[in-house]
């Protein structure tokens, strides 16, 4: 199997606090092609060390920038209006719920990056079940 790049893309959101006040944060949005049917996203407050790691379905994160996407933890949907500029990402652990606001154009550029290098659909041809096998018989 030949080795394909990895796709990041860093991205600065917003963290909705409470009504008309949010927090930036820092999401990197990272992508194996080793493990074709999920992204990675990280997200970092500004001016802190700490970051939150979610692993969110790729269809799931495409699906969402079109219309109202996911239930349970993680949910996506475009805002309201014509243009549909801007996408949310509800995260929504038992711990407590996140908000967050995204350009959209930044996320599809970041999409379009994963498709290039592992077409929707085309996941399966990319996981080496015999490495997974032996990762999950090794874990036992």
């Amino acid at each position: 199997m030949k080795s394909l790049r990895t796709v990041i893309q860093g991205l600065h959101v917003q963290l909705d606090v409470a009504h008309e006040l949010s927090l930036p944060v820092s999401m990197r949005l990272r992508y194996e092609p080793s493990d074709p049917y999920v992204v990675r996203a990280a997200f970092t407050a500004v001016d802190s060390d700490e970051t939150v790691e979610w692993i969110i379905g790729r269809d799931l994160l495409i699906d969402g920038l079109e219309g109202p996407a996911g239930e349970g933890d993680i949910r996506i949907w475009p805002a309201d209006g014509p243009d549909r500029c801007d996408s949310y990402i509800l995260l929504d652990p038992p711990a407590g719920t996140a908000l967050l606001k995204a350009r959209t154009h930044e996320i599809k550029t970041f999409l379009e990056g994963t498709e290039a290098v592992v077409p929707r659909g085309a996941e399966l041809r990319h996981i080496d079940f015999d490495a997974s096998l032996a990762h999950f018989l090794a874990e036992g």
